[in-house]
């Protein structure tokens, strides 16, 4: 998906964003491999060039929610007290709703398009970043390690900087591969309701959205998007399974032992 994202503007495509209404809904041929839409567009000229809308989305929104959600999580988990309470009452009544509805509610109060929607998949991981950093802290300020560094005079700051933060770094990193995954399944959802990226920018969950109408007559129109949002899902989902036998210390021990 990287690599077609990089070649996509230099492969010899059809203009994704050019209609020609004397050629819509034709079916996929060798002319046009995947067909083309109610408008006439090249349906494999606007996939590809969806994929680098689609995996920005993905990968800003998540550097966002991690941004935000891991230093909140160290926060709570390492320094507890007032903060604490303060930030896990504010994300659990962020998590009180599901994602795809605080995200609608962000779209909904903020308007729609490409930054806005990156800012509203974005706040709705913050919450699951922040209670992950937090239960991996409140672990790790137990270990000796941490123990050393308090009675070596290190400030809480530095501790959790320094110390704490490189041991959680695996598990946010395995974390937020799975979100890439689910980032684009929300965008894509956003975009299926007309509330995501506008038209004619090419984006997956508009280009499903627009050939609902057709499922019948010109089923093409939406299957070759939603095969690529499938496609994408399922390969962040496996990174992510690879990455976590490689960081996973636990993981790598089990697959030694044969446990």
């Amino acid at each position: 998906m990287a690599a077609l994202a990089i070649l996509t503007p230099i492969l010899p495509l059809d203009d994704p964003l050019k209609a020609n209404l004397a050629r819509a809904l034709e079916p996929p041929s060798l002319s046009n491999i995947m067909g083309t839409d109610e408008l006439g567009r090249d349906i494999l000229s606007r996939v590809l060039h969806g994929i680098p809308v689609s995996l920005g989305i993905a990968i800003l929104s998540v550097v966002l929610g991690a941004l935000v959600g891991v230093p909140l999580g160290l926060v709570s988990g390492y320094l507890g007290g007032k903060a604490d309470n303060v930030i896990q009452r504010v994300t659990d009544s962020m998590l009180a709703f599901p994602p795809i509805l605080l995200a609608l509610a962000l779209v909904a109060a903020i308007g729609v398009g490409l930054q806005n929607v990156i800012v509203a998949v974005g706040v709705s991981t913050i919450p699951v970043y922040i209670k992950l950093t937090r239960g991996q802290t409140l672990a790790l300020r137990e270990e000796e390690f941490v123990k050393a560094a308090i009675l070596l005079g290190h400030s809480s700051w530095r501790i959790m900087w320094k110390h704490i933060l490189p041991n959680v770094l695996p598990i946010i990193i395995i974390q937020s591969t799975y979100y890439l995954g689910f980032s684009i399944l929300t965008a894509s959802g956003l975009g299926f309701l007309g509330l995501g990226v506008q038209p004619p920018t090419p984006e997956w969950g508009a280009m499903l959205g627009s050939g609902r109408t057709y499922i019948f007559s010109a089923p093409h129109v939406s299957i070759f998007p939603g095969l690529m949002i499938f496609v994408t899902v399922i390969a962040f989902n496996l990174l992510g399974d690879g990455l976590r036998d490689v960081l996973d210390p636990r993981t790598r021990l089990r697959v030694k032992t044969g446990g």
